[in-house]
């Protein structure tokens, strides 16, 4: 079932849609990709596209974008290139973690690590701390607030780790929690109110899978 085949006007209505941009080459070997712009790979071209089928018809009142070329290329094969540009979107800056893997990460500080809870550390290039991802998602939250207030719907296109993030402070979490919600690329999440309150009304939905 298509995405625009479930947002009627229920409890569930999704009001936010998140889209994970489509697989490059670093996605698929899981090289962290903060900042570096990687292209799409070929798959990752192909599933844009779904994503766009699996959203047409929807009348999004606001389409955003990260700057990044992959979240803006995803926005575009999916059918959506008027999306604005914003740097809010962008994803979680891996300082010295960029470009290599949590096992190479792991294996170079030699103690468990995760970006959640433990970021980047001195003596590497620095990157985000959670309270800094946390005050990127608190402004797309206040950004796009008018549009749901009037009835609309929003459109979202980003990355992995910060739309986990952005998930969780909408759901009045701390972004750590977003570690509890898996993402994968191509991927079609939404949120929305239930009863009044911000709820998850659908969540890596990945179209063709």
């Amino acid at each position: 079932m298509a995405i625009s085949e479930t947002t009627g006007h229920g409890p569930n209505e999704p009001r936010v849609v998140l889209v994970r941009h489509g697989e490059t080459e670093w996605s698929r070997t899981g090289q962290h990709t903060g900042r570096t712009d990687i292209p799409l790979s070929q798959a990752g071209e192909y599933k844009a596209q779904l994503v766009g089928d699996a959203l047409a018809g929807i009348p999004f009142g606001l389409v955003l974008s990260s700057p990044l070329g992959r979240a803006r290329e995803t926005a575009r094969l999916a059918g959506f290139s008027n999306a604005q540009p914003d740097p809010d979107l962008l994803e979680w800056d891996y300082g010295g973690y960029e470009g290599i893997t949590s096992a190479e990460i792991i294996e170079r500080r030699g103690s468990p690590w995760t970006i959640w809870t433990d970021g980047v550390p001195p003596g590497e290039t620095p990157g985000e701390s959670a309270g800094d991802v946390s005050i990127r998602a608190q402004s797309i939250c206040d950004r796009i607030e008018p549009v749901l207030e009037a009835g609309g719907k929003v459109l979202l296109f980003s990355h992995g780790h910060f739309l986990r993030a952005l998930a969780a402070r909408w759901l009045g979490l701390e972004v750590k929690d977003g570690s509890l919600l898996a993402l994968d690329t191509a991927s079609i999440s939404s949120l929305g109110f239930e009863h009044g309150r911000r709820v998850i009304t659908g969540w890596n939905r990945v179209p063709g899978r």
